[in-house]
This record gives C-alpha cells, structure tokens and sequence, in this order.
C-alpha cells in the first residue's frame, strides 16, 4: 500500500476551497477522504467514513463546535464539503452515555444536531468518531486487514502484527458498537487506532498527515504479511478441452436469473458485469470453489449489496452446451429456496416482521469463464462485480496463510435486513427500463441519437452503434452508453458488435434497427450499384442486426422487442426515391416475418413511420430546397401535415418507446407524421 499524499494538491485543493468560505480544516479533510476513497483496496462504494471536529459558524453567525462526518450517500472518492454535514459535538458525544437507542432514534438524533437542516443523515458511526478524542478520524475497510481478522485466530494474529493496537471485537455497526469502543478506549487512553474485528480499522491523530500515514502504514504491513502465503492457494480443476466463449456463456445466465425471478409471465431481467483477471480465475477454478464462495462475505456490510455470498455454477463445455443450461436454472433455483430458507429460520430468531427481498444470487461464479456481477442496472452490476472482486481478494489472501472463516449468517442477515437499509431501499423507483439491454443502430447523431437517450432516460443499458467513430464517441458520453463501431451491412461486423454488447452487459433485450439513408434516383435511370447500396444498408443491415441479437434472444428466452425504422416511404414512395423507397417496403416485410416466426417465443416486432424529421439526412439545405420545389415556405414545409405541426426527433423517440414497452403488440406499424394520409395504414 502507498501514500497518495501530494503537499502541493493539498494546498492546492485548500487554497481552492478557502476562496469559497470553506474552513482549512474541512478542506483538509475533504483532500483526506478523498486520497482514501480513491484507493479500492480500502474503501468501496460507500464503505468507510472520516471526520474532522472544528468550528463551524451558521447563518444567524452563531459559532459551534462541531464535528463534520462523511454523509450518507457521498462517495468518500469524490466527496465535496457538502458531504462532511456538521453536527454539534458536545451533544452527538453525549448520546453515547445513554443506556439504548434505537437505530431510527440515532438517526433523528443526529438530524437534529445537523448545523444544516438539509445535508445529509450523517454516518450511522457519528457518534463513534465524535467520542475519539482526536480531531481526525480516518476509518476504512481495508481488504489486508479484514483478511487478517477473518481467520479462526484472527485475534491473536492482529495482536502479534499490532501490539499497540485496541481491539474491538464484531459488533453491529451503530449506537452499540459506539458504546463498545468507547469502554475499551477509556481502558485504554493513549489508543493511536482501532481494529474491528471482521470490520475494519480506524485510525486517529490531531496532525491529518499522520492520521493518514498510520492508515497506510498499517495496511502496507498488513498486506505484507499476507504476501508470506502464495499468490493463488487454491488447487485447481480439469476444465473442459472446448471452453465456450464469454458471449455464448452469459446469455445463458442472464436468461437463468430472470426466469428464477419471473412474476405473472413477465421476465425480472438483469444486467452482468464480467470480471475475469488472474486472481478471479485461480479462485473460479478451484476445486474447492462451492466451499470457500460460499462461507460468507468479506465485510458484513458487502450483504447489502451482494447478499450472504454468491451462486457457484458448473465448467460450461462448448460442446454440451444444452446441459450447461439445465445446470445454471438447477444451481439458480435452488439458490433461490436456500434463500428463503435463510431469510425464513433468521426472520423467526429476529421476531418476524421483515419483507424477503428478492431471492436473486448478486455474484455468479462460473469455472473457466471468471465471474459477473448481478444488478437492475450497469451500475449497479458494476458494483457487485467490484465487492465480488474485494471478496475474491480477501478470501484469496485469508487463504494463502490460513482459512477464512466469515461471520454467522445471524449478523450477516442483520445488516441484510437492517432497519435503516431497508429503508433506503423502499424510497427506490425503478425506472421502466430498468433491468433491461439495448442496441441502437445509427446512433451517433439525429433520430438515432435521441432515442438511444429516451431509452438511457428510461433506466435501460445502451449500446450505440454506429460508423462515425468521432460522433459515436461523443453520444456515448453525453447520454452514457457504449460506444460500438459497427458498419451494419458486414455481417460478420454485425455478430462481433453485438457479443461486445453481450459480453459487456450479459445479454441483449431490445433492438432499436434505426440506421438507414435516403438512395435517389428513377428506377429506369438509377445504377445497380445504388440499388445495392439501399439495400445493403436499408434491408440487408436490419437483417443483419435482427439476426444477431434474436439468437441472443432465443438464447435467454426471456423475450424482447425489436423495432424498425420503416419510415414513410415504405407506405407512400415519392417520386425518383426508387431504391429508397423499395428497400424501406422490403424492411417492413421483414418486420413483420419476425413478428410471424418468433412470437411464440415473447419476441415482439414492429415499426415506426415517421416523415419529415430534422436530421442529418432531412437538413436544412434539404428542407429549404424540398420547400421551393413545393412553392412553400420551410415553416410550411415542415408543418405539411393534417394537424398542421412539426414532428421532431423526440416525438419519433416516444414512438419507438411505445413500441418497446408494448409487450402485447407485434406486427404493427406506428405512424409519426402529424397526419398524411397517403401514409396511412390500410
């Protein structure tokens, strides 16, 4: 473990924060937590929390001692002084003199010391850092550590590596744990820092420079010690000679997952996360895999993300693949029963009253392939993938110079089902998306664009692809999807863009079949080449794409939809549009072929019909000219429809959303055009 340290970004990030009335002592500490929270082998996700105590002066210009603790939901990584919410010392301290509180009441308590009315719940271990009698307080989850405290002599091994350490064993995060370190540092006065058996560590000192030196200093010797065992402990088995590929692998599991969860018929989808380095491979590969992934977590507070502990699957072999399948929904079904098991005998020992979450594993191992993280959106899975990797990380390590014992399914399931994050968890709306994977094509500019940002907006994972390498870029950073460079009429091109999609995600659920161009020219007049080009681009390109992600489709068997970009020309060709306007006519057949041969397996498919939309094909050279030729103005142009009102790029977007969601619709055709008749469906 290194220092971050930098005296120059120090004074720098001061210097920055004092022109904004931030005190030195909060800017100092805003530096601190954030050289902490960059480092994921000590803080993930939220894990961890630090404090300074300084004066603080409020609105009417009263001055408090206070004491400014992480808040909860601030990333310690990228943490502002808004995210250190002050709270009055001198009573936050106080409340460790009572008898009992109640989480719900440590809570309110805070809130009602906060200097601010509206930051933040301050960190459920305010209190904790309030009663150190030092003026920062540096706590982390630090992987070294909880591999050196997770063993049957955990103890003991922390006492002879730290002999002047104070050592707290396990207790729940909260107001007892607060009042449990507060006995053992007034035994002990002169206490540097803390180890929390099965937690973390915690380290203080008046001097933030040698707060934080300590926190690294420890750890460093921690994880030296760590690196006396091997690198990978663990024998490994004999995988299959014809390992499938990662693309052929994940749609199985993610197809598993949301049959396991299916409620009144309708898929409850999940995206993955695939993380396959050397360490996370030497662990899938063991041969005692289905014993050490499933002791327990790393940190109690992991539960509330990945759960008790993950699902081991089976070595998939290419060649049987159809027996790999039966296995993943066997070994996910009966995740699901062992679950509720466990939540059953646990919610009887805590008096009843709770609500089962859902009974999806959050971690899936997997031999020979590596490992995915399990969540409702990228993010999320990401996040599972990055604690299942700390966990990989941490029973790794145990491993290598020990055993790694995890704490009793009692207080794993207790900061499962805490109060307070069950809490955080009913205020969470999904969006309708949510859970769900789709591929834009032409995605890097106009109508494309804009619905790869609806569906984004809508909570789906997005992929956009397109040719214009520059532009697709800078869409997938605005509306934060996946970049995909795809020339959509190059089959093969097609089948490798769309396993990145898989590989990255898990799987695909939607199709949004959008790219195409406007070929002119008379029929009797326009050059083969032309004709082949339209239709390269306008039929063969949507085939293509319709092809690839149905396979993934079918692969899952939790439907999905695929909707295209007919336009009106496959209902009302214009004059001299004659490869354009023919090749859109084919692509609305084959809609509806699709539609004909993959209902029966919950695959919808559909078109739109829109005219006369600003876009890089409809520009505004083109519009000023269409306009003249018509003797119109382009306001009257544009406006050329029954209910006299100019379609945009976004009402086109609702439309292909419509479609989306319209799990009961296949076949049809949607039309965006303020009303022409010629284009009307008959």
């Amino acid at each position: 473990m290194k220092s971050r340290w930098s005296d120059a970004d120090a004074k720098s990030l001061i210097q920055s924060y004092q022109t904004q009335g931030i005190n030195e002592d909060i800017a100092m500490r805003t530096y601190t937590t954030r050289i902490l929270g960059s480092e994921p082998r000590l803080v993930l996700h939220g894990g961890g929390n630090t404090s300074v105590k300084t004066n603080v002066i409020d609105a009417l210009g009263d001055t408090y001692q206070v004491l400014c603790v992480k808040g909860s939901g601030w990333d310690m990584g990228v943490i502002e002084p808004a995210g250190l919410p002050a709270v009055q010392l001198a009573p936050l301290a106080a409340l460790a003199d009572l008898d009992d509180l109640s989480d719900e009441g440590l809570v309110a308590s805070q809130r009602r010391m906060l200097i601010d009315p509206y930051a933040p719940n301050p960190s459920i271990e305010a209190v904790l850092h309030a009663i150190v009698p030092h003026k920062h307080v540096d706590h982390t989850h630090a992987d070294a550590i909880i591999s050196l405290t997770n063993q049957p002599d955990g103890a003991a091994i922390i006492r002879d590596l730290f002999p002047d350490t104070t050592i707290i064993p396990y207790v729940m995060p909260g107001f007892i744990l607060s009042k449990v370190c507060r006995e053992h540092l007034l035994k002990d006065l002169n206490s540097k820092h803390m180890i929390l058996m099965n937690h973390g560590i915690f380290t203080y000192h008046d001097d933030p420079r040698q707060s934080y030196d300590d926190m690294i200093a420890m750890v460093d010797k921690a994880e030296q010690r760590l690196e006396r065992g091997p690198a990978h402990p663990f024998p490994g088995i004999k995988l299959p000679s014809a390992p499938p590929a990662l693309a052929e692998v994940a749609p199985i599991i993610r197809g598993a997952l949301a049959r396991e969860g299916e409620k009144e018929g309708k898929p409850d989808r999940w995206v993955l996360d695939h993380r396959a380095d050397a360490q996370v491979m030497a662990f899938v590969n063991g041969d005692a895999l289905g014993d050490y992934a499933t002791r327990g977590n790393a940190a109690p507070d992991h539960s509330i993300r990945i759960k008790r502990f993950g699902v081991v699957l089976p070595a998939p072999d290419a060649n049987d693949l159809d027996s790999f399948k039966t296995d993943v929904h066997n070994a996910i079904a009966d995740y699901a029963t062992a679950y509720t098991d466990y939540f059953d005998r646990n919610n009887v020992r805590s008096g009843g009253g709770f609500v089962m979450l859902d009974p999806t594993p959050r971690v899936v191992y997997v031999p020979g392939t590596g490992l995915f993280g399990v969540g409702k959106t990228a993010k999320d899975a990401a996040i599972c993938a990055d604690i299942a990797e700390a966990t990989v990380n941490v029973i790794t390590k145990a491993e290598a110079i020990g055993s790694f014992v995890a704490l009793p399914e009692e207080d794993l399931f207790d900061i499962e089902y805490w109060s307070l994050e069950q809490a955080k968890l009913a205020k969470v709306t999904e969006r309708p998306l949510f859970r769900q994977i789709a591929i834009v094509t032409g995605a890097a500019s106009g109508l494309g664009r804009e619905v790869a940002r609806t569906l984004a907006a809508e909570g789906a994972a997005v992929a956009l692809f397109d040719i214009d390498e520059t532009a697709l870029q800078d869409a997938a950073t605005e509306i934060g999807g996946l970049p995909v460079r795809c020339d959509v009429t190059d089959e093969a091109a097609v089948k490798a863009a769309v396993s990145q999609v898989v590989e990255t995600y898990g799987g695909v659920d939607i199709l949004i079949s959008n790219a195409g161009a406007a070929f002119q020219g008379a029929l009797l007049d326009v050059s083969q080449e032309t004709f082949e080009k339209a239709f390269d681009l306008n039929f063969w390109g949507h085939h293509f794409m319709a092809k690839a992600c149905v396979e993934v489709m079918q692969t899952q068997g939790s439907g999905g939809a695929l909707v295209f970009n007919v336009s009106k020309q496959a209902l009302n060709p214009g004059p001299d549009f004659g490869p354009y306007g023919t090749s859109k006519s084919a692509l609305m057949a084959l809609m509806r072929q699709y539609a004909l041969e993959h209902g029966a397996t919950g695959i919808t498919a559909n078109a739109v019909n829109a005219d006369r939309i600003r876009s890089n094909l409809l520009s505004d050279e083109f519009i000023q000219a269409r306009a003249k030729a018509r003797g119109v103005t382009p306001h009257a142009y544009m406006r050329g429809n029954l209910l006299g009102r100019e379609v945009t790029a976004q009402d086109v977007a609702e439309a292909f959303l419509h479609l989306v969601k319209a799990t009961k619709t296949s076949g049809a055709v949607l039309t965006v055009d303020g009303g022409n008749v010629a284009a009307m469906v008959r």
